[in-house]
C-alpha cells in the first residue's frame, strides 16, 4: 500500500492523462527499467529499494528546528536513476493506524499541507537523501514520522520518531479536585500554553521524580498518575512506584485533573517589579502596561524548567491562580526539592505581587 499518497484515480488509461492528487500529477506507467547514463538498460528485476531513518528517537524544542532524516539506496547498487522518484511524508497517529499528510514531493517539485506549510522542506545535500525538515516547532509536531519512497513497483518507508524536551505538570481548575472531563482537560492544557501530555512524557516525567497523587487525563484518553513514594492515600505502601493506570475513561462522563506538557518558550517569563500588591485585574493591566501579558502556567514551568526562572515571591497567573518558580532550594521558600509552589485560586480581590510574559 501507497498510504494516503496512493490513493490515485487513473483518469485515463490512454493519452496524455495522468492521475492527480494533492495538486500533483503523477505518472502511471510502471517504472521498471531505468538507463545507466551510457545508453545502456538496466532492468529492475530482483532490485530491492530500501529506506534508511534514525534508529533512535530526535529530540528538539518548541520554536527550534529539527531535520528528520531519510535517505534511499538499492540493493543491488544501481547507477543513479534518471526517473522521478516520488516522496511522501506523514505524520502517524498515536494508534499508528492513521496519518496525515505532511510533504509530498515528485523530483523538484514539493507541496506541504495542513499546519506544516511553509514549515517543512526536503533536505537533498547528498544523492538519495530525502530527509525532512521542519521549522519553528510546536508542541503538536512530537510523534511518529513515515518516510515512504515510492519509485514505480517498488514502496518502502521508514519510521522516524521526534519528542520535544519539555516540563510536565499536573493542572486542575479554579473549582477544584476532579472538574475536567476529557475534552475541558485538553482545553484547559491548550489555554495554559501546553497541551495534554503523552504517556512517554508523563513516564518520563516520573522517571525524573515526577510524584503526584492526584489521577489525570493524558492525550490517549486514558487516566493515570505518577507515584516515586508509595504511601497510604495513593495505592498504599506496599505498591510499587510507578505511573499507575486507571485505564480508559468514558470521554465527557468521567472526571479527572490533567496533565500537561510544555517545552521551551520563545519569549521570557519574569516577576514584575511593582511598588504594590496587586489585585488579579490590576495585576493583568499591569503586564500589559508593562508591554507584555500576564504569564500563562505552562509559561511559567517552562521559565522554571529550561532557564532555572528562580523567585521566592509569589505571583498572579493568567488562570487565577498564585504560583512561584523555585529552581534552588533554600530556607523560606517552601519543601527542599526545586518546583512550581501553589498558593491555588485565592479571592481575585486579594494582592499579590505578578509574573509577566513578553514574546523575544
Amino acid at each position: 500500500m501507497l498510504g494516503g499518497l496512493a490513493v490515485i484515480v487513473l483518469l485515463a488509461t490512454t493519452g496524455n492523462c495522468l492521475p492527480f492528487y494533492n495538486g500533483f500529477y503523477y505518472d502511471h506507467i510502471l517504472n521498471n527499467r531505468t538507463s545507466n547514463g551510457n545508453g545502456e538498460v538496466i532492468q529492475f528485476n530482483g532490485v530491492k529499494l530500501v529506506v534508511t531513518t534514525a534508529a533512535d528517537s530526535l529530540f528538539g524544542y518548541r520554536g527550534g528546528n529539527i531535520t528528520l532524516p531519510c535517505s534511499f539506496h538499492y540493493v543491488p547498487k544501481l547507477h543513479k536513476s534518471e526517473k522521478n522518484i516520488r516522496v511522501k511524508w506523514s505524520k502517524l497517529h498515536n494508534d499508528n493506524t492513521k496519518e496525515r499528510d505532511v510533504l509530498a514531493a515528485i523530483g523538484l517539485r514539493h507541496k506541504s499541507f495542513g499546519e506544516y506549510k511553509g514549515r517543512v522542506h526536503l533536505r537533498q545535500d547528498i544523492p538519495d537523501e530525502v530527509s525532512l525538515v521542519i521549522s519553528d516547532l510546536k508542541l503538536e509536531d512530537y510523534g511518529k514520522y513515515r518516510c515512504e519512497v515510492i519509485d514505480g513497483l517498488e514502496d518502502e518507508s521508514g519510521i522516524v520518531e521526534l519528542e520535544l524536551r519539555g516540563v510536565v505538570f499536573p493542572y486542575q481548575p479554579h473549582h477544584g479536585r476532579y472538574q475536567l472531563n476529557f475534552h475541558d482537560a485538553k482545553k484547559a492544557c491548550e489555554e495554559q500554553d501546553s497541551m495534554l501530555a503523552s504517556f512517554e512524557q508523563l513516564f518520563k516525567a516520573w522517571s525524573e521524580g515526577l510524584d503526584w497523587c492526584n489521577a489525570g487525563w493524558i492525550t490517549d484518553g486514558t487516566v493515570q498518575y505518577p507515584i516515586t513514594l508509595p504511601r497510604e492515600p495513593c495505592g498504599g505502601k506496599n505498591m510499587a512506584p510507578g505511573v499507575r493506570s486507571y485505564g480508559e475513561r468514558h470521554k465527557v462522563l468521567h472526571r479527572y485533573d490533567a496533565f500537561c506538557f510544555s517545552s521551551a518558550l520563545k519569549g521570557r517569563v519574569y516577576y514584575l517589579e511593582h511598588p504594590e500588591r496587586l489585585t488579579y485585574a490590576e495585576a493583568k493591566a499591569a503586564c500589559e502596561e508593562d508591554g507584555g501579558q500576564i504569564a500563562k502556567v505552562g509559561q511559567l514551568f517552562a521559565a522554571w524548567k529550561f532557564i532555572d526562572l528562580d523567585r521566592c515571591d509569589a505571583g498572579w497567573l493568567d488562570d487565577g491562580s498564585v504560583r512561584y518558580p523555585i529552581a534552588f532550594s533554600r530556607p523560606n521558600c517552601g519543601p527542599p526539592e526545586p518546583g512550581v509552589r501553589s498558593f491555588g485560586f485565592p479571592g481575585r480581590h486579594k494582592k499579590f505581587g505578578v509574573y509577566c510574559y513578553k514574546m523575544s
